[in-house]
């Protein structure tokens, strides 16, 4: 007798009829679901009533956003992030979709669900070595802007190219054209910073106190610039001026020649219209003072990219040439012997370098020993 479960094969074997056992497989096993549940969904709401937004601050969990087209006087948006999102974080200048409440009013909280493709980012660690905590931390500053302004004193505290160089590695891999701002023009002249650059043909403002930022204004223009610099070398000084409702804090140079911490956490600032344009005004994106710029997250062939004078000189090197001092056969000195590039720039770049692999203090690598414009 063939049980349940047995399927009756056909062929006879003389008087004997063959059986054999049925194979059960997941398509067999009904499972009834509790009383509570409910089948889950990878569908996801489209939020197609979703409104554009751009992010101008973040705090504690909260941002604040402005609408395309909304002027100085139309309130801000205040909104948190949807759990939709996961981990994805939302930094300033994220162009983001809004739901719910956008009027802007007391009380009134919108929800981020959508962050759209970004343009460049910004990043930065708090380390060069990547096998360092810290070195591994890698921190979002900025998303989508055009252009970085690197802030640097001519005097009081005095420049520190090896700080520039980091910056222009960052913005070159980023993407973002650079712009070097020099401050203090008055107790200073500009040339020993100038002559350390001009292989580079690097952009570049003067700003003296209660000059005329003209010049300063119409390169900011109908662009996303962020703000970087050493505490202490005017740059909340220089935001006030360009947006005077900013109000940000401003410190004072210690008698060592180091700076306060002022600005505490990044914010896009709307640039004043100007009387004789009617396109975008542009917006400037002021950042924390930063005693170091770490550049851990920046590989090291990208890193010769932030010396583009240095670029040239590798097409002799031998295959694979890490380019370090130890290096006999790297072609960068005689490069540099040949006068074709200054040999602070090569010793920069192989300081920075080192410190991206663990050997020596990055923030020695900012002040570039030995070099006059470095300062202590």
């Amino acid at each position: 007798m063939v049980g349940d479960g047995d399927r009756q094969e056909l062929t006879r074997r003389g008087d004997v009829l063959a059986t054999r056992r049925r194979e059960y497989d997941e398509d067999d096993v009904r499972v009834r679901p509790g009383k509570s549940s409910r089948p889950r969904t990878r569908t996801r709401p489209r939020h197609e009533d979703a409104v554009d937004g751009f992010v101008i601050a973040v705090d504690r969990g909260r941002y604040t956003c402005v609408r395309p087209g909304d002027g100085p006087a139309v309130p801000a948006v205040t909104a948190m992030r949807a759990r939709e999102l996961g981990r994805k974080s939302v930094v300033v200048g994220d162009r983001v979709g809004l739901v719910g409440d956008t009027s802007g009013a007391p009380g009134a909280l919108a929800r981020i669900v959508r962050i759209a493709e970004r343009s460049s980012v910004l990043r930065r660690t708090a380390e060069d070595d990547a096998t360092t905590a810290e070195g591994r931390l890698e921190r979002v500053v900025v998303a989508n802007a055009d252009q970085l302004v690197i802030v640097s004193a001519l005097a009081d505290p005095p420049p520190r190219t090896g700080f520039i160089d980091r910056c222009l590695v960052a913005a070159y891999d980023a993407d973002i054209e650079p712009l070097l701002c020099l401050t203090k023009a008055d107790l200073a002249g500009p040339e020993a910073v100038l002559g350390y650059y001009t292989e580079l043909e690097l952009p570049y403002v003067l700003i003296q106190p209660d000059a005329d930022l003209a010049g300063l204004r119409a390169l900011l223009a109908g662009r996303i610039s962020v703000m970087v610099g050493h505490s202490g070398v005017g740059k909340s000084t220089l935001v006030n001026r360009l947006v005077p409702a900013a109000d940000r804090a401003v410190g004072v140079v210690s008698a060592i020649g180091r700076g306060r911490h002022t600005s505490t956490s990044a914010v896009a600032l709307r640039l004043p219209a100007l009387d004789d344009r009617t396109d975008d005004p542009g917006w400037i994106i002021d950042t924390p003072g930063v005693r170091s710029f770490g550049l851990a997250h920046v590989s090291a062939e990208s890193l010769l990219h932030g010396f583009p004078d240095l670029v040239e000189g590798t097409v002799d090197c031998p295959a694979n040439c890490p380019h370090t001092t130890d290096e006999t056969e790297c072609a960068l000195d005689a490069w540099v012997a040949a006068g074709r590039a200054d040999p602070r720039r090569l010793a920069s770049y192989r300081r920075l370098l080192a410190s991206r692999s663990g050997e020596g203090d990055p923030r020695e690598a900012e002040r570039n020993p030995g070099d006059p414009l470095a300062g202590s």
